[in-house]
């Protein structure tokens, strides 16, 4: 059975790679909303996020409904320990999805205004949430003979996750103004240039700190890269994509930064995965224990047909989110012409 555990180790990464990549652009976006004072400039980025960041939820469904089905020991064990931070997250994911609905239900700038600032906060703590808890899953965390974690919701908040939380902040930052470039022109654009930048090197700063600090306190994360060296490649195309970024920003192609952004997102699980593997929750309390793939997956017969479902169902999905975003990225073109030939 190992071959099935380890398709579904790779297929519920690359889920959880494509919610922080394709929902990156309303995440980031919604977060560097406080860069745009100007009404009409919340109002653009706003109107362009409207049409894909429902269908970017799906990945995140998706995700959850396989990590559930395929290793429901993770659920059963270390979310029942989790109850407080993942009722601020789905708090924070549903009032994000309500903010983005409703802010122009009624004509009012305060109105507006308001939900334009929760849609701006939930974003905010979904991106912070999502890298404390990648953090923590990381470096491991206390769990009992069981599989249960046995910390506090503050033990959560450690300095290493909050700076990986900082850092997701970061990226995600990245990707939200890589998608503003690519999708709006003038002032707006302008600003996502400057906000890019910045965000550069805030993530450029944190992943070194990062980088030091396991290598001096979380030696167990660099295991797997000297058994198999040849997954060196995934660290250096991450560190390659962080190195080329600010290039991107200079050239004259608009959607560039965020191709680079979303390559840097993707190797970035690539490197926790490989980091990690096999286990999907490392217990620091007794490494022997730690919750694998092997120890926390569904019977056999449930991951063939659990595969034989994904097999007919995700070309479904891609084909779906891809209609999506080809009229999107048509609708897109025909208006920066609109506004090209009016300026002329």
């Amino acid at each position: 059975m190992t071959w099935l555990q380890i398709t579904w180790f790779i297929l519920v990464g690359v889920l959880l790679a494509g919610y922080t990549v394709l929902s990156g652009f309303d995440l980031g976006a919604g977060h560097l909303l406080y860069r745009f004072r100007n009404p009409e400039e919340r109002e653009e980025i706003l109107y362009n996020l409207k049409p894909i960041w429902g269908v970017n939820q799906v990945w995140l469904l998706t995700g959850g409904g396989a990590l559930f089905a395929a290793f429901p020991r993770v659920y059963a064990g270390v979310f029942s320990g989790f109850y407080l931070a993942l009722m601020l997250l789905l708090l924070a994911l549903i009032l994000r999805s309500v903010a983005i609905e409703i802010d122009h239900e009624i004509d009012s700038p305060g109105w507006t205004r308001s939900w334009e600032k929760a849609f701006l906060i939930a974003s905010s703590l979904v991106c912070l949430l999502l890298g404390v808890a990648m953090g923590n899953l990381l470096v491991g965390l206390p769990l009992d003979e069981n599989g249960y974690y046995t910390g506090t919701f503050l033990e959560l908040l450690n300095v290493f996750a909050l700076l990986t939380g900082i850092f997701a902040v970061c990226l995600l930052g990245l990707q939200g103004a890589g998608f503003i470039i690519a999708t709006s022109r003038g002032t707006v654009q302008e600003k996502a240039y400057i906000s890019a930048q910045r965000y550069w090197m805030a993530s450029f700063v944190i992943f070194v700190l990062l980088s030091l600090y396991c290598l001096l306190f979380e030696p167990q994360v660099f295991v797997n890269y000297q058994a198999y060296p040849v997954i060196y490649l995934i660290p250096v195309l991450l560190v390659s994509c962080l190195i080329y970024y600010p290039a991107a920003l200079k050239k004259s192609i608009s959607y560039l930064p965020v191709l680079v952004s979303s390559l840097l997102l993707i190797s970035l699980w690539g490197v926790l995965g490989a980091s990690m593997f096999p286990a999907l929750v490392p217990n620091t309390a007794n490494p022997v224990t730690s919750l694998t793939l092997f120890n926390s997956s569904s019977s056999e017969l449930t991951l063939k047909v659990m595969l034989i479902l994904a097999l007919c169902g995700l070309p479904l999905v891609f084909f779906y989110i891809a209609m999506i975003y080809r009229q999107f990225f048509a609708r897109n073109a025909a208006q920066s012409t609109v506004n090209q030939n009016s300026a002329g």
